[in-house]
């Protein structure tokens, strides 16, 4: 079976599964969503939900993150880990979407990666959750799923992303990689995945050269 049959049959199958799989961050304005992701680094995103709830409270605007004192929006966000550097940058975020955007979110991979933080798996959620553009997320469940499936040898992300993109059709490559994230949750976990009541089973490399040793 060639990876363009093995794509199709992963993209197919977790679509059955999961129709309505959609992004787990909570947000109302499109920078929300990437101030999220920017907390989400390293932390799970049901514990940035919590903390968003009440930091989008306390700072309703851009301008009121551009002029928050930094230690205490690093407070705010401690609960996320990493506080120095989150802070940091969505301070330094804030003041970038009002100087260099008009107070906007860029709807370019070139102008996104240009801002305090955003590396290409933010900046694709955003092109693809926001904008409805084709984008390629790939976080540690997409790397993971599609390794075993035979999709991909490479562990980096960007070069996965560069992999999937080949063989991931674009109208549908946001939604592939929202379902591969509740895919990994439910069935296909790091340490002990659930393969044999696994519907993608039947062609995943890894379950099969597993049972034919």
């Amino acid at each position: 079976m060639t990876k363009k049959e093995i794509a199709e049959l992963a993209v197919k199958e977790l679509e059955k599964l999961y129709p309505d799989a959609a992004c787990t961050l909570n947000y109302d304005k499109p920078y929300e969503l990437m101030f999220a992701a920017r907390l989400a680094a390293q932390c799970t995103d049901a514990r940035v939900n919590v903390v968003t709830e009440t930091l989008f409270k306390k700072y309703p605007s851009l301008e009121a993150f551009a002029n928050a004192d930094l230690a205490e929006l690093e407070q705010d966000v401690k609960p996320c880990g990493f506080y120095h550097n989150k802070a940091k940058s969505l301070k330094e975020m804030a003041s970038q979407l009002i100087n260099d955007f008009g107070g906007e979110v860029p709807d370019t991979m070139e102008e996104l990666l240009t801002l305090s933080g955003i590396g290409r798996k933010t900046a694709n959620l955003m092109l693809g959750d926001v904008f409805g553009k084709p984008a390629m997320v790939t976080d540690t469940h997409c790397i993971r799923i599609t390794g075993r499936l035979g999709l991909t040898k490479n562990k980096e992300p960007a070069k996965v992303e560069k992999d999937l993109v080949k063989l991931i059709p674009p109208d549908v490559s946001s939604d592939f990689c929202h379902r591969t994230v509740e895919f990994g949750r439910d069935i296909c976990n790091a340490r002990k995945p659930k393969c044999d009541v696994c519907p993608l089973n039947y062609f995943c490399k890894s379950y099969i050269s597993q049972t034919s040793k």
